[in-house]
């Protein structure tokens, strides 16, 4: 099996500590080491690091390498984000460049997974369908009613020798609300969306040719530039004339093509936000469920997450429901239901071009 990880992406959420210089993919934010090198360690019993494709953002190629120094590990530089679709699209056409006939797992930089050993179980059992045809993808157990998530929705089961369970799906649901969101807990038919998808390139090539033709003329172009040593000149103009468009949208919601979800129940998040990464270190809690980094005082408050990155003493006193955050040279204060929204701070930084803060 090869891997194709899309470390793409500024991570605005985790505004101040994710910058454009140094976003949350390349941050330890769980405690194991920057994400990008948690999630190629977490593959390494079934991925060798020869068939691994990191794919990133050009402004953040010489980070990798020195991060990846020594090992074999493929890094390609996209000179513009263009979202996930061409992002998978130039894995697919490099990992077959490499001689890969096999399926490639498609997956994310920044998730955190507690339970690697069912994760790579059910990573190899979506590899092995995917080899017959159509795209596989993982959906996670929930585990809650969380309205941050796009879901999966099963169909009937799908025949396999194997044992393990395998579903059809029937559709792919957008964010819900709160109520629609415990219905789908209720159902027992709906998984968490994770973005994550294993497929063969010839299936994710013929599948683009379809929907994204634009896209498929530049990957072909790509291919070609691979063959004949033009790779570099030519991925900075195929990249120009390209849309943003994510694969989810792009191919997923429209592909004819069999589509099949393999539950997985591995203590997955995709730590979106502070408020989740609060969540998965619920471990962490004093007795008011508060969580701390640093010199932190909390009295008479709950439910609180406070980080200090520096050495400044910070004190709490009667607040419930806060996130904290306080960097060299920003200071976050919001309220915990609010993080998924806290690139709106980005965005008017950079509506005020506030270059330093970005």
């Amino acid at each position: 099996m090869h891997s194709v990880i899309m470390a793409g992406g500024s991570g605005t959420r985790f505004w101040p500590y994710s910058r454009m210089e140094r976003p949350k993919q390349f941050l330890d934010i769980t405690g194991h080491g920057p994400m990008v090198l948690e999630t190629c360690n977490r593959l390494a019993p079934v991925v060798n690091d020869e068939e691994m494709i990191i794919v990133l953002g050009s402004e953040h190629l010489d980070e990798a390498q020195r991060l990846f120094a020594g090992r074999k590990i493929r890094i390609l530089a996209e000179p513009i984000g263009r979202n996930t679709a061409p992002c998978i699209g130039l894995g697919a056409i490099y990992a077959r460049y490499l001689g890969c006939e096999r399926s490639i797992a498609f997956l994310p930089a920044d998730h955190f997974i507690s339970d690697r050993h069912g994760f790579l179980r059910a990573l190899e059992h979506a590899g092995t369908i995917s080899e017959h045809g159509g795209i596989v993808t993982l959906g996670i157990v929930p585990t809650r009613p969380e309205t941050g998530y796009g879901y999966i929705r099963r169909s009937r089961h799908y025949s396999d020798s194997s044992g393990y369970s395998v579903y059809e799906v029937t559709s792919f649901e957008e964010k819900p609300d709160l109520n629609k969101a415990m219905e789908y807990m209720q159902s027992g038919e709906h998984y968490w969306n994770a973005g994550i998808f294993v497929a063969t390139a010839d299936t994710i090539l013929k599948e683009i040719k379809r929907h994204l033709p634009v896209l498929y003329e530049g990957l072909v172009l790509l291919e070609k530039g691979l063959k004949d040593g033009t790779f570099d000149e030519t991925l900075g103009r195929v990249y120009e004339g390209l849309k943003s468009v994510s694969f989810d949208y792009g191919i997923m919601e429209k592909t004819k093509a069999p589509l099949f979800v393999v539950p997985c129940d591995c203590g997955w998040s995709d730590v979106g936000s502070w408020e989740s990464l609060y969540q998965l270190r619920s471990p962490d809690y004093d007795h008011n469920n508060n969580l701390s980094d640093g010199d932190v005082l909390f009295v008479d408050s709950g439910n609180n997450f406070v980080s200090g990155e520096g050495e400044k003493f910070i004190a709490c006193l009667g607040v419930e429901n806060l996130i904290v955050v306080d960097t060299d040279d920003a200071l976050l204060v919001a309220n915990m239901g609010k993080s998924q929204e806290i690139r709106k701070i980005v965005e008017h930084l950079a509506a005020q071009n506030k270059k330093e803060l970005l």
